[in-house]
């Protein structure tokens, strides 16, 4: 079967989220589509974005938009991000969390992988892990 599963991420401000991932993932904006692209548009919200897509941490893609609402955020739900490189798993770590919560240390686990969680500036949380 042929599928891709891409989070589709929702905020406040979809351009600064975009640009936070770009710095903490590395990456880049492959596409942004406004509401002000869709005739009859509302001048108040022509700038928001309605679909943008960005690449990071290599070839991993993320689908973001801008909410109207303020985004409460969803706890059941989280991001992994799997590292063959500690130093780089830990990096990332620390830059995701810049601004967040960091929720679990990154460390050493018992089950013999360093693992450790973050909750972004944007709500978002992240799993790191270097098996």
């Amino acid at each position: 079967m042929g599928v891709q599963l891409t989070p589709y991420l929702m905020s406040e401000d979809a351009r600064a989220q975009a640009e936070f991932y770009k710095q903490s993932l590395g990456g880049e904006i492959q596409s942004v589509t406004t509401f002000g692209q869709t005739p009859g548009t509302p001048e108040a919200i022509k700038d928001k974005v309605m679909h943008m897509v960005l690449t990071v941490a290599g070839s991993n893609t993320l689908f973001l938009s801008d909410a109207f609402e303020p985004e409460a955020g969803n706890r059941s739900i989280s991001l992994s991000l799997a590292y063959t490189s500690e130093s780089e798993a830990r990096a990332v770590y620390n830059s995701l969390g810049e601004g967040g919560v960091f929720k679990y240390p990154f460390d050493l686990q018992p089950w013999g992988a360093y693992y450790g969680e973050v909750v972004d500036q944007f709500g978002v949380t992240w799993q790191i892990i270097k098996p």
